[in-house]
């Protein structure tokens, strides 16, 4: 058993070697499993190959790419449109240069509270978040740990209904909902917003000391609009708006619209093939289950919209270089969204080993059942570089036990949720995490010159969780 945990630390630490080393994920992602596979179970490497991380990464590519396009073909036309600039412009004229990097946070978080999927922010708030580091003149390297701050921390999973699946996928084990425990939740967000900002301008305040500005030579720079009559920011903001208000109407309206499931048959489509579709009623059908789709289809319906408004706004700006500027967007979106396929697969993989499943044992040992949870959740999702993905396994495997304690300790469920929630965005953003590899892709950054930064965030962070634990008990179970 020793050595099958060891073997599990060693695809880890070799999978975070070569991300942080700029090398591949796409490449080195099923090197490292299938090598942990192949130190296990030799004659399984293949189909492990085949069944598991393929299977799994393909499973991501069907659900998230067309978000991940439409997130960065919205960037782009937001770009082109010189919607970025006009807003860049009309922030900074409002709250000063130097507080560029609160206004980014801020932006971050409308939309992911709005519901806007993380990935998509990246994409969206980039333009942005670029042009105005410019004209502040704040080196671009903190700009990823900037957005980090805005979209993968408290409006993530700490403030009381957010829409992110992180604070969703809670509900299902602890039959909560999203708003639990709403004063533990606001009180972690509003310290992680001022420990986290304070942390990013005493960055920037030590790199001004030095004289270094926003800096040159950066590759993934933002399109210069060189017009000299920017757009009426309240235009430019307009497609914003439309994105984060549309996902929520779409979100309720989607499912009234289809029902529970959506049921395409052979009346409506009779060419459908007979061996993978489903039998319904004596006849053949695509079947879907709305549920489990609505959040991923409600975001797709309100990006084209989104993207829509800014071609109607900007249309003679955005013509000129759509063709192009879509084809680099695209690009982007391919290399984003294999890249986080590759953890997913990679995920998938180490989890299924019998070395995980030693450290998912292991932890149930921890008798206070917030910190065992906490710490659980918060090394599952690490091991995995997924939020979502360390909360599921940790929650399915351990949920009965964590309920059981907190009866037994008369803990409400609803503080359960929220610290298994918080707790997964903590340490799931290590090197080799596909958000974050994500946002470095988009950025044009590289781990060794921003990933501290996204680090020192996550340091932040995951050491709410353990703060507002504390600041349950020393309430007397009073602050919920």
């Amino acid at each position: 058993m020793a050595w099958t945990f060891l073997v599990c630390l060693l695809s880890l630490g070799f999978l975070m070697f070569v991300a942080y080393r700029g090398f591949s994920v796409i490449l080195f992602a099923p090197i490292a499993a299938l090598g942990a596979v192949m130190l296990t179970s030799p004659h399984s490497v293949l189909p492990v190959y085949s069944g598991l991380f393929m299977d799994r990464m393909v499973v991501f590519v069907k659900l998230y790419f067309p978000t991940f396009m439409l997130g960065a073909i919205f960037g782009k036309v937001i770009e082109l449109s010189g919607f970025a600039q006009s807003i860049v412009s009309s922030v900074v004229k409002a709250v000063g240069a130097k507080r560029a990097i609160l206004s980014i946070v801020i932006v971050c978080a409308l939309l992911t509270y709005g519901g806007v999927s993380l990935f998509v922010v990246v994409f969206a708030v980039y333009p942005f978040a670029a042009e105005m580091f410019r004209q502040s003149n704040i080196p671009k390297r903190l700009i990823p740990g900037t957005i980090a701050l805005g979209s993968f921390t408290f409006t993530m999973d700490c403030l009381p209904g957010t829409p992110q699946i992180q604070n969703i996928i809670p509900t299902t084990f602890f039959k909560t909902t999203g708003m639990a425990a709403p004063w533990l939740g606001t009180i972690g967000a509003v310290l992680i917003l001022i420990l986290g900002l304070s942390y990013l301008n005493w960055r920037r305040r030590a790199a001004e000391k030095n004289g270094e500005g926003y800096g040159t030579g950066h590759i993934n720079e933002v399109e210069v609009i060189t017009t000299e009559k920017l757009a009426n920011p309240v235009i430019a903001i307009l497609p914003l708006f439309v994105v984060g208000i549309m996902n929520l109407v779409f979100t309720k309206w989607l499912p009234v619209f289809y029902g529970t499931q959506s049921v395409i048959g052979t009346d409506k489509f009779p060419g459908l093939p007979t061996p993978p579709a489903t039998a319904v009623a004596g006849g053949k059908a695509i079947v879907q289950p709305v549920a489990a789709n609505v959040g991923i289809w409600a975001v797709e319906a309100a990006l084209l919209l989104g993207i829509l408004t800014v071609v109607l706004f900007a249309f003679p700006l955005v013509k000129r270089k759509f063709a192009e500027g879509t084809k680099s967007a695209i690009g982007g979106a391919l290399l984003a969204s294999l890249n986080t396929a590759s953890e997913y697969g990679y995920g998938a993989t180490i989890a299924a080993l019998p070395g995980f499943v030693v450290i998912r044992d292991a932890l149930r040992a921890i008798p206070n059942p917030l910190v065992n949870e906490a710490l659980s959740v918060n090394i599952l999702a690490g091991i995995t570089g997924s939020a979502s993905g360390g909360m599921g396994i940790a929650l399915a495997a351990m949920s009965d036990q964590f309920i059981a304690a907190a009866n037994a300790a008369h803990i409400p469920l609803e503080v359960l949720h929220r610290v298994a929630a918080m707790a997964s965005g903590g340490m799931d953003t290590l090197p080799h995490n596909g958000a974050v590899i994500t946002l470095l892709a988009v950025t044009g950054l590289t781990h060794k010159t921003s990933y501290k930064d996204v680090f020192a965030v996550t340091v932040i962070k995951t050491s709410m969780v353990f703060i507002i634990i504390l600041l349950y008990y020393l309430s007397g179970g009073h602050i919920v």
